[in-house]
């Protein structure tokens, strides 16, 4: 980064992710001299990580790894958002997709967090926050290197993406899958191009991921689909749920699990921007669905009992490493009955 009269000079060695929030917060993004924009126009700032494993809650595992921050898939649900302005002072619209931080030394400091005599081999997730093959992956090879690091130390992982690149790493995932355990979950929320093109701007078709999850399964990886989120009246009607888990097991998905789309703070605020813009009619419908973070939890169940009845129907299994959707323990997940005559939407009409 160049010398400035207002802000201070980070010298030759790579900032971290701290150094990046002061200066953004003293100068914005145009202060980040040091980014190189690259053809897809995003821009992106090399940093240096203190730690690689990363201690979360709230989730069905306690330890990810997110070489990237910030996602050119840009999907406007996407629950990351808010980070990119809690943690380093950017907005959660165009920012979260145009300015990505990259953890250079990212897999230097996995090794060396993983030959800790402290840590006991906990399972970990890949790609839990933004997605871990996105394009710049192809550049920098920071989640295959974290798979290599994995792989040598013997570690149970799980890997979320959206990116067909994944195939790409098939050899590693396949040793890991022999050696100790791996899951992987392909992010498709919906077959409906429409849904997906309005969602979802920068990721690969949905066909696309099949295909890679496909390959996957074929290469004898235990490899699923995680249809997060269905989005309320885009993507939750009963024929777009049937085709999209229709497409999944004729793909050979070893499980899929689903979650409803929740929102929180700035990804909330990007969302109703999104729905303003696109869908103005639904604005009151979803501020009423959306009073809190989660829809109502009657509405989720019965989104959730569609799905399973779909599981049921077409040979496939729930999710195998993680818990149900924010459902109280004891809570039982309601089924429809019978298959005759399923609602076209329900809990919620648009």
């Amino acid at each position: 980064m160049s010398i400035n009269p207002v802000l201070f000079d980070l010298g030759p060695k790579k900032p971290t992710t701290r150094d990046v929030a002061n200066v953004v917060r003293l100068g914005g993004t145009e202060a980040l001299t040091e980014a190189e924009r690259r053809a897809d126009q995003a821009r992106y700032q090399e940093v240096t990580c203190r730690s690689a494993l990363n201690h979360v809650k709230g989730m069905p595992f306690e330890w990810s790894l997110n070489p990237y921050r910030g996602c050119t898939h840009g999907c406007h649900y996407c629950y990351a958002r808010r980070y990119h302005a809690q943690q380093f002072e950017m907005d959660a619209d165009d920012e979260f997709a145009s300015v990505i931080l990259v953890k250079k030394n990212f897999v230097e400091v996995l090794r060396q967090e993983l030959a800790r005599p402290s840590w006991n081999k906990e399972y970990v997730v890949i790609g839990a926050a933004t997605d871990c093959y996105q394009p710049i992956e192809g550049h920098y090879k920071l989640t295959r290197g974290a798979l290599d690091a994995l792989l040598q130390a013997r570690n149970p992982t799980g890997l979320i993406t959206k990116g067909p690149m994944i195939v790409r790493d098939r050899d590693l995932l396949l040793a890991l899958s022999k050696t100790v355990a791996c899951t992987v979950c392909i992010s498709v929320p919906t077959v409906d191009e429409h849904a997906w093109q309005l969602l979802e701007p920068g990721t690969a078709p949905p066909a696309q991921r099949l295909r890679a999850l496909r390959e996957l399964v074929d290469a004898g990886i235990n490899a699923g689909v995680l249809m997060n989120p269905i989005v309320p009246g885009l993507t939750s009607s009963w024929s777009k749920l049937e085709r999209t888990v229709k497409a999944i097991a004729d793909h050979g998905a070893a499980f899929v699990g689903c979650n409803v789309l929740f929102l929180e703070a700035g990804t909330r605020v990007h969302f109703m921007k999104f729905l303003e813009r696109e869908f103005p009619a639904w604005l009151p419908r979803y501020e009423k669905l959306y009073e809190k973070k989660y829809a109502p939890l009657d509405y989720r169940k019965q989104v959730q009992g569609m799905v399973r009845l779909l599981q049921k129907r077409y040979g496939l299994n729930k999710r195998r490493y993680a818990k149900d959707d924010e459902t109280p323990k004891g809570a039982a997940i309601a089924e429809p009955t019978t298959e005759a005559d399923p609602p076209e939407q329900v809990g919620f009409r648009w």
